[in-house]
């Protein structure tokens, strides 16, 4: 902790992302630990450009304090705000946060900030590029038909998928993250609507084969492969409100998986972060057949940092509290 109180980090939130209250959730969270360590801080919320809240708690209300804007994101970062900063913590979520945008933006502005980089940052964003990245370096990963708005022909669509991988299947926007805009598809009379709501949050589209039994995630931390942590959610499928409301998730970490298992997963984890060339820490997530075999679906160069969330749990299982899994993360990117 020597030599935190010399360091003044800008802690990153909210945004103008589907993913705006997690943002929030996450970043009181890691001020919190922020506090702890004895940092400096000062929080930024770039949706709200110069006119940013003086309480701190007005960062973290449900109610916005001012309109929202992307336009914002320029203004803040070119404002005096990060003129003595040495790092942005960026607990952003979701586009302009998670995409390589506000990682462009810092280091135009010469300021340092924890995460991957840019293009890193929009690869593990982009799902279609993640995955040919993935088959490239020989990464398991589930089938998958990649659509754009301007040329969707949906009869056409519904062959391919019956050719393809056929039902259950899923649907979900490129470059969101949180399960916002996915579907699981039980039959060719839901794609058309599936399609459509995916659609409101991107301009393509992912229709991926549907693996059914694990749902694991493996943490990475300093180029390391933390324990394996399976989910058990209450829906069957770990959605918006599964991954943010307590108890509507069990987590198991270790995963009672067999030892051979773990390590492949583990493996494939540290070959899909390298895939896409990300740093510091990361979130890679897969789902296990009942046979064992492993797809991988993401890497989620952000990860969420809640109460609720898989990289803290995982840390935990290997003996790094919270506080230290952040100051770790500072250290890295610094």
């Amino acid at each position: 902790m020597m030599g935190n109180s010399n360091i003044k980090v800008a802690l990153l939130l909210g945004g103008t992302s589907p993913e705006r209250e997690v943002s929030k959730s996450s970043s009181l969270s890691i001020n919190k630990a922020l506090k702890n360590l004895g940092y400096q801080i000062v929080l930024i919320d770039p949706a709200y450009g110069k006119n940013q809240p003086v309480n701190e708690s007005d960062f973290f209300d449900e109610k916005d304090f001012s309109e929202l804007s992307n336009r914002n994101y320029v203004e803040t970062i070119n404002s005096s705000l990060f003129d003595d900063v040495d790092i942005a913590f960026i607990g952003l979520h979701g586009k302009w946060g998670e995409d390589g945008t506000i990682q462009s933006l810092l280091e135009l502005r010469g300021v340092k900030y924890t995460g991957s980089n840019i293009i890193s940052s929009a690869m593990s964003m982009d799902k279609i590029m993640s995955k040919i990245l993935f088959q490239h370096y020989g990464v398991s990963t589930p089938k998958w038909i990649a659509i754009e708005k301007k040329n969707l022909d949906v009869e056409k669509l519904i062959k391919e998928i019956k050719d393809k991988f056929g039902y259950p299947c899923v649907i979900k926007p490129n470059d969101q993250g949180s399960t916002v805009g996915l579907t699981i598809c039980q039959s060719a009379a839901e794609v058309l609507d599936a399609v459509d709501l995916a659609f409101q949050f991107s301009g393509k589209v992912l229709i991926e084969e549907y693996i059914a039994g694990h749902e694991v995630t493996v943490g990475i931390i300093d180029n390391k492969a933390l324990p394996v942590l399976e989910i058990k959610p209450k829906h069957g499928i770990y959605d918006y409100e599964c991954k943010y409301t307590h108890g509507m998730s069990e987590y198991e970490v270790p995963a009672n998986l067999p030892e051979n298992v773990k390590e492949e997963l583990q493996s494939q984890a540290l070959k899909a972060f390298e895939a896409l060339e990300c740093s510091s820490y990361g979130r890679v997530d897969f789902r296990v057949n009942d046979e064992f075999k492993t797809y991988c679906l993401e890497v989620n160069s952000l990860p969420g940092m809640t109460s609720t969330s898989l990289v803290p749990k995982m840390a935990k299982a290997v003996g790094i509290s919270f506080e230290e899994l952040i100051d770790k993360i500072i250290k890295l990117s610094l």
